[in-house]
């Protein structure tokens, strides 16, 4: 009797995790093609969340939300080990006086998350490194990315879909 109560139980509770894990699917789904990413490190996670609100901000062409955004990559970058040029890049970001200079400046910002981002370890997902050859003057400039579905941060509306992915981190 015990054997099948503990059978029952451990049924209930995997039943339940697998419910929990489930859900999250769903959820993730509903974002389209968004992918779900988490790194082992979890402090570069948040950095990184942090930086794909900084991204989303500038596809949007919204000066006052990146630079909020920047300011909080730029604390939580503190806690990332190696991250001293992406902190001062976070810095000149937030010091930027208007979306035409934080779009020049995401670009260091953009190649120094790269670095910390290849460097981490993913432990789920996917992320994509694009590229729009037309940015910086047509200098060219890269970012990171949650889907494959272009969004050009460097131009917003105006080039919403200029690039291409350059890219696959696993």
């Amino acid at each position: 009797m015990k054997i099948k109560m503990m059978t029952l139980c451990l049924a209930l509770v995997a039943g339940g995790a697998y419910a929990q894990h489930d859900h999250a699917g769903h959820h993730d789904q509903k974002k389209g093609d968004q992918n779900m990413v988490m790194f082992k490190d979890t402090k570069l996670g948040v950095a990184y969340e942090h930086y794909i609100h900084v991204k989303d901000a500038l596809v949007a062409s919204n000066a006052n939300d990146a630079k909020t955004a920047a300011g909080q990559l730029q604390k939580a970058l503190k806690d990332v080990k190696g991250s001293a040029k992406a902190i001062e890049a976070a810095e000149n970001f937030v010091k930027a006086s208007d979306l035409t200079e934080q779009r020049e400046v995401f670009s260091s910002l953009s190649n120094e998350m790269a670095i910390l981002v290849k460097g981490g370890k993913l432990s789920m997902g996917s992320l994509y490194l694009e590229y729009c050859p037309m940015a910086n003057n047509n200098e060219g400039a890269y970012w990171l990315s949650n889907e494959k579905e272009i969004r050009n941060p460097y131009f917003g509306d105006k080039m919403l879909k200029c690039g291409s992915v350059k890219e696959t981190i696993n």
